[in-house]
């Protein structure tokens, strides 16, 4: 059902395949990424645009270590309302681990095309979208322009696209870390339970296109759920107040529905059977976003994965505490090949 007196703006006709690809820049030169005195952004890095599913122009970057040989490429996926520049801090530990690091907003916000003519709308057409512009991006970015071998780090919804796209990437990313994946929801005015039949109906009564819940990204530190890092907390609302272009507010009924719909199908264990990338959980048990309880419950019946619990820590895993994000990465670091150590867990499922 077409969702009613809302439907996709100018920008996400279709376009060249490869739009601006810039020659590498600094940031000084570059006029694509946004960076803030508080928030610089690392030193060697490629910018431009890439079309993704059904003609949408999609922002990229690639981040260059300055090691040499590379250690591999990371493929770094965004969660909901996210953009390139709020990861400028890991990007840069990523590259002092010898990787470098290619990423992208996700359609509908941060720098890329928005899908609905209020450009404030968090919204998708439907989950498949996503992946599609995954594929799109391993095969026209980072296949010919980075380093081998190719690994992914995914946070929330980008973890949620990950997971749902894992059995056709096995043949191109060696490793996976999962970062509190969106499996499920909690903490919000509506119990899951009852948002699930709401936004079903509202899709297919052609209200798809109404937002649900207010704009959090101001709320106060006291009252949130993704940080206790006052530091970072705060950093990142400067980045939404200085970039608000790049923000988006609720989402629409059809994201909810979809995203959800999606999270239901990769928990099962007949999709889960189907990954054979050896795969890393970082669940977060004070997790103000995603109930901790289903990422444990994902772990249980994923047999290529392995879950490592962080406890104390809240969604936002690499906008954490020290102490908390330093274990994260001290996983990432150890799990990914070409590093030194490495945890046990088979290249294939069992």
């Amino acid at each position: 059902m077409t969702d009613m007196n809302d439907t996709a703006a100018p920008a996400d006709l279709p376009t060249p395949t490869v739009e601006a690809v810039s020659a590498p820049q600094s940031p000084a030169t570059d006029t694509i990424l946004r960076p803030t005195p508080g928030n610089p952004a690392p030193e060697d890095f490629t910018t431009g645009y890439f079309t993704g599913h059904r003609g949408t122009k999609i922002r990229y970057a690639v981040f260059r270590s300055k090691t040499v040989p590379a250690k591999g490429t990371i493929v770094l996926l965004q969660g909901r309302n996210e953009f390139i520049e709020k990861y400028f801090e890991t990007i840069r530990e990523l590259n002092a681990m010898g990787l470098w690091v290619a990423t992208y907003d996700l359609r509908g916000q941060g720098g890329s095309a928005r899908l609905k003519k209020n450009p404030k709308k968090g919204h998708v057409r439907q989950f498949s979208d996503y992946e599609k512009d995954l594929e799109i991006f391993l095969e026209q970015v980072v296949l010919p322009d980075t380093r081998l071998p190719f690994f992914l780090i995914a946070h929330s919804t980008g973890a949620l696209i990950a997971l749902s796209a894992a059995p056709r990437l096995s043949n191109r990313i060696s490793r996976m870390a999962l970062l509190a994946p969106y499996v499920g929801f909690h903490g919000q005015e509506m119990p899951e339970r009852l948002v699930r039949p709401l936004v079903t109906a509202l899709r297919w009564t052609g209200l798809g296109g109404l937002q649900l819940g207010g704009d959090k990204r101001m709320i106060p530190f006291e009252r949130n759920g993704l940080t206790g890092d006052r530091a970072r907390f705060e950093r990142n609302i400067g980045l939404y107040r200085d970039l608000t272009d790049l923000t988006v507010s609720a989402p629409t009924a059809t994201w909810v529905h979809t995203t959800l719909k999606a999270a239901s199908r990769v928990s099962a264990q007949a999709h889960l059977t189907r990954i054979t990338i050896p795969t890393l959980i970082l669940a977060p048990v004070l997790d103000g976003v995603v109930p901790y309880r289903l990422q444990e419950d994902l772990s249980r019946n994923f047999r290529a994965a392995q879950l490592i619990t962080v406890t104390g820590a809240r969604h936002e895993l690499l906008q954490e505490k020290d102490i908390y994000r330093a274990q994260a990465m001290a996983a990432i670091e150890t799990f990914m090949p070409g590093l030194d150590g490495g945890i046990e867990l088979s290249e294939t499922a069992a």
